[in-house]
């Protein structure tokens, strides 16, 4: 039986032969798979989530959305339960994008506790890194809107985890959200 550090390589290793050619929209060109290790380490490091499942999935997150991985691919490669996780946080890219981001707000309840704890630690990395660094060609409002945007999706995901909840408190507070 492979250990937990195993499997974990083994969905980083997917995870970066998928992303490969990916960058980050920052002007530095940030390596995208920097993103969904980001993810996972705030989930371990910040909210001390050890459960294998949830951190694989945190590194698969938008391997389906964003390259040519399956869910079938997934669920092979890593089981039932990290497909479900991930197929329940991948936004449907033949959807337009203001539906895909009002879908993410009315599921946000509906998920899963694993896919609950994957979104929160997804928008805090993405919120710190607006907050770090503005996207190439985004203006200061579409910044805002975005964090007004990812607050209405927390607000779906409450109860889930105080710790990664405070931490995108502090971020609403700074934006000058109400929450």
């Amino acid at each position: 039986m492979a250990t937990d550090a195993a499997v974990l390589l083994e969905a980083l290793d997917f995870a970066a032969k998928k992303h490969r050619c990916q960058k980050r929209k920052d002007p530095e060109g940030t390596p995208y798979i920097n993103h969904p290790i980001g993810v996972a380490k705030i989930l371990s490091h910040e909210a001390g989530i050890t459960d294998i499942t949830v951190l694989q999935a945190a590194v698969l997150h938008d391997t389906v959305e964003d390259t040519n991985a399956t869910f079938s691919e997934i669920e092979e490669k890593f089981g039932v339960l990290v497909r479900q996780i991930v197929e329940e946080v991948t936004d449907d890219k033949s959807l337009p994008k203001l539906q895909r981001k009002q879908l993410q707000i009315e599921h946000a309840p509906h998920c899963s506790h694993q896919a609950k704890l994957v979104k929160l630690a997804d928008k805090l990395y993405n919120l710190r890194d607006l907050k770090r660094s503005t996207p190439v060609g985004w203006t200061e409002k579409r910044v805002q809107e975005y964090f007004v945007w990812a607050s209405q999706v927390v607000k779906g995901l409450r109860g889930t985890q105080p710790i990664l909840e405070e931490r995108l408190d502090e971020l609403f507070k700074e934006r000058g959200i109400l929450i």
